[in-house]
């Protein structure tokens, strides 16, 4: 007859002492309180404030008249003819810079990926322009290269016609001429290095087997661009227009140097045309509402880009 024994009973694990996990997360936090605090004061306050100048009716000519008109101003930014114009050439502004800086920094990111003596120099020449403050670019460029007596554009145009006998070449005002172009350029000069730097970076993060590979099996340079380069660069693309567009289109520096936003109000955007509304006409709200609407569309493309900046992260721990 077997008789049925009960398991051993085994020791219960010995119990650790509860922490509260809410007193040791701000335990951890409490360090950052000083930096929250400033960066609540510097941006979150200002932009409530701006918030409330919006809802009022607030001429600094006619004091005494300041008044509530809610959500008034933000229909005056969305129907006025002169607000309108200035999101056009935001928009055409952006667009250009935008674009050509990516062609560009695109083709000088694939020269400087390949070895050659002096990269390291060219490098440092390319990055420049990006180092110069806008004003001082902008100054650059109106006075040492645009200006129709002793700039740059004109000195070389004259020396070619002299070149084939000619006595002067034309004498070309582009600032009043080609007043839109005129801005482009000077920005794209100055941002192409942002976007080769960011493009240089994504080429140089390419697997390098795989180009091997491409090699191996025949494939020229051009197919290799295409279906290879290309589709790995499309993320830093990305990153490159939204961070690019984000900048460009808070342009103020070069339109104000430059060309003043005319002739015409040709090259006024929306920052420029809130400070004529500011410090023109002195309309406080109608200038408030527009500052929130750019404020609003800047976020909103800033999300996009925090997204891009995202999926880079996790491409690359996922290697």
């Amino acid at each position: 007859m077997t008789t049925l024994t009960a398991p051993p009973q085994t020791a219960p694990p010995p119990s650790r002492p509860r922490t509260s996990t809410g007193a040791g997360n701000w335990k951890r936090r409490i360090p950052l309180l000083p930096a929250l605090i400033f960066t609540i004061v510097v941006t979150q306050l200002p932009f409530v404030a701006t918030l409330v100048i919006s809802t009022l009716q607030w001429n600094i000519l006619k004091p005494g008249e300041r008044h509530f008109v809610g959500l008034a101003n933000f229909k005056f930014v969305f129907t006025d003819e002169r607000l309108r114009n200035a999101v056009l050439n935001t928009v055409v502004l952006t667009a250009s810079v935008v674009i050509i800086s990516v062609v560009l920094g695109l083709g000088l990111a694939m020269l400087l990926d390949r070895r050659f003596v002096g990269r390291g120099l060219a490098r440092t020449l390319l990055i420049a322009p990006f180092l110069v403050m806008p004003v001082a670019a902008a100054l650059l460029w109106k006075h040492a290269i645009y200006n129709p007596d002793y700039g740059l554009l004109n000195g070389t145009l004259n020396a070619l016609y002299r070149l084939f006998g000619a006595a002067n070449g034309p004498t070309i005002d582009w600032v009043s001429s080609y007043p839109m172009p005129a801005v482009v350029v000077s920005l794209v000069w100055q941002w192409t290095p942002f976007m080769m730097l960011i493009l240089l970076a994504g080429l140089q993060a390419q697997p390098g087997d795989v180009l091997e590979a491409a090699r191996m099996d025949g494939a020229t340079a051009l197919q290799t661009f295409r279906h290879i380069t290309l589709p790995h660069l499309r993320q830093y693309i990305e990153l490159g227009v939204l961070l690019g567009t984000i900048y460009v289109v808070q342009t103020f520096d070069a339109v104000y140097t430059i060309t003043q936003g005319g002739p015409g109000s040709q090259t006024t955007n929306l920052p420029y045309e809130i400070y004529l509304t500011m410090f023109r006409k002195y309309e406080y709200g109608q200038a408030a509402a527009a500052g929130v609407v750019v404020v609003l569309g800047s976020i909103v493309i800033a999300t996009f880009a925090l997204r891009t900046i995202a999926s880079l992260f996790r491409e690359e721990v996922s290697r």
